[in-house]
């Protein structure tokens, strides 16, 4: 952790659904500014240690703690906007639901950040590409302290996973901690500090990026 306080971390946090453990009791910190890959096989428990790190869910035992003052941006998988309206209004919504103070302004602000139609077009109509940056749009709603993102450039061309890193990137620089999940080992090489793996619910390695087998079976 190099001495950083955790803006985020799970204490032996665990969830069940039902009779299915989909994750086991984890401990996990993501220090303010750091960039942390968290990979792994479908079904190991990825998404849902982001969505309770995001408070999208409870814990079904131990805790999730969040530095005070702290904000978070989610970006789930499954794009969380709506298809019937504009990138515009989709925006201007999450803003006022986040209770930001000039909701216009920071639709717009991001709107040209992404390079986002305006108008005239709805949120379900935009491409692969632009349906990816309208998420993460929303999630930098705020201006938040830490982003956590599930499989940000999954079904994204090369060029397109580039651009979308580039404005991660940018975030980075502005000192916001990331914890994204990614199935490209160039991603880890390139972008990440520490990489944790899940398999079967449970922390198959955690560490920094040069210690880790990207063959490894937890991949």
């Amino acid at each position: 952790m190099n001495g950083r306080p955790p803006l985020l971390a799970a204490r032996a946090a665990a969830r069940r659904f039902g009779s299915r453990l989909a994750l086991a009791p984890t401990d996990f910190e993501l220090a303010d500014g750091e960039a942390v890959a968290l990979v792994g096989p479908n079904g190991a428990g990825k998404s849902t240690l982001l969505a309770l790190l995001a408070g999208a869910l409870e814990p079904s035992a131990g805790i999730v703690e969040r530095q005070a003052g702290a904000s978070v941006g989610w970006a789930p998988q499954r794009p969380a906007q709506y298809g019937r309206l504009s990138p515009r209004e989709n925006l201007e919504l999450f803003a006022r639901l986040g209770a930001e103070e000039r909701p216009e302004r920071s639709a717009e602000r991001l709107l040209e950040e992404f390079e986002l139609p305006r108008d005239g077009v709805l949120a379900g109509e935009l491409s692969v590409g632009n349906r990816q940056r309208l998420n993460l749009a929303i999630a930098l709603l705020g201006d938040p302290d830490a982003l956590l993102l599930d499989e940000p450039t999954a079904a994204l061309d090369p060029e397109q996973r580039q651009r979308l890193w580039e404005r991660l990137e940018l975030q980075r620089e502005r000192g916001v901690a990331l914890l994204f999940v990614t199935q490209h080992a160039d991603e880890l090489e390139h972008h990440a500090e520490r990489v944790v793996a899940l398999r079967d619910g449970a922390v198959a390695f955690a560490g920094p990026v040069a210690e880790y087998d990207v063959l490894a079976p937890a991949r």
